[in-house]
């Protein structure tokens, strides 16, 4: 299977988008190498501008570009695009529900050696809980590029979630369809259903092909859209399975289960297992060693699954 990194794939879908749309602006603090925001600068460089090592001067800036008529999209690594520039983000863009489109890569512990100081574990949970904010985060490259398409067209804040990591292609058929606060449901089985979002996707797949190795089949369902929440979905998920399982590469405080969990304890009550990043902050190592020693890897949604079933 082909391997793409959701922020490669942000790169190639601004490059489209400003081929044909000359209201996008794009704007990045001193990273567009490593976020590939610079990957548009091919076709439209006049549109693309450095920011520098200034977070919350490049959002206020945003948002001014926003209130001029422009769509305007900026990028850093999750860690500086939410925490250094939170107050911008909410009284700039959030309270005047600006047509900006934050697209933070190098989020999650999957940032690998760079370590705790840029693993952001509670972007999502930053970002989700101001007003009027959609919240996304693609599982493949595909989705990606679908979503960034997806929110350019929305009018309003935006908080696109991407990876450093290539990750395999999943949606590659021809009948792949995204749509923003709809849910895709991957694999159909009962009793228990995997909710994952972003790489862990790819692990409950995983963790699928295992359990069915062993006669057990789950659900798998990939929740791209954390804000709003397919609401429909979920409440049919509780209804119809015993356990459901979440999964993200995000601190298990704030997060995608939280907001799974807020939600079905008011209109479809079932148990819930959160996994992802506990009360801890990570550490260097490798992606795969650090997901498997978090327990966010198919390993442990296996043993979650094995001690629900």
């Amino acid at each position: 299977m082909a391997k793409i990194a959701t922020r490669d794939a942000y790169g190639k879908a601004l490059t489209e988008l400003c081929e044909v749309r000359n209201d996008i602006v794009v704007l990045d603090a001193d990273l567009s190498g490593s976020t590939k925001s610079g990957m548009m600068k091919k076709v439209a460089p006049e549109r693309h501008f450095n920011m520098g090592i200034a977070e919350g001067n490049m959002m206020a800036v945003a948002a001014g570009l926003a209130a001029s008529g422009k769509t305007v999209f900026a990028s850093s690594f999750a860690m500086f695009a939410v925490g250094r520039a939170y107050e911008q983000i909410r009284n700039s863009i959030g309270y005047p529900q600006m047509n900006v489109k934050i697209c933070a890569s190098h989020a999650g512990i999957t940032v690998g050696e760079d370590g705790a100081s840029h693993q952001t574990i509670e972007d999502i949970g930053l970002m989700r809980v101001i007003p009027g904010m959609t919240v996304v985060q693609p599982c493949d490259g595909p989705e990606a590029e679908a979503a960034i398409k997806a929110v350019a067209e929305l009018k309003g804040p935006c908080f696109v979630r991407l990876g450093r990591s290539a990750v395999e292609v999943i949606n590659d058929s021809p009948d792949y369809k995204f749509e923003l606060g709809k849910a895709n449901v991957l694999k159909r089985g009962s009793k228990v259903a995997l909710v994952a979002t972003g790489c862990l996707v790819h692990e409950a797949l995983k963790a699928y092909e295992m359990l069915k190795e062993e006669g057990i089949e789950v659900t798998v369902v990939n929740l791209h859209t954390i804000k709003p929440l397919d609401e429909t979905c979920l409440v049919e998920l509780a209804k119809t399975h015993d356990v459901l399982i979440t999964c993200e590469e995000h601190s298990i405080l704030t997060g995608m289960g939280s907001a799974v969990c807020e939600l079905l304890s008011e209109k479809q009550p079932v148990r819930i297992l959160r996994i992802g990043q506990k009360d801890v902050f990570g550490e260097s190592g490798k992606p795969a060693e650090l997901l498997h020693k978090y327990e966010m890897d198919a390993e442990a949604i296996v043993k979650a699954v094995k001690g629900v079933y």
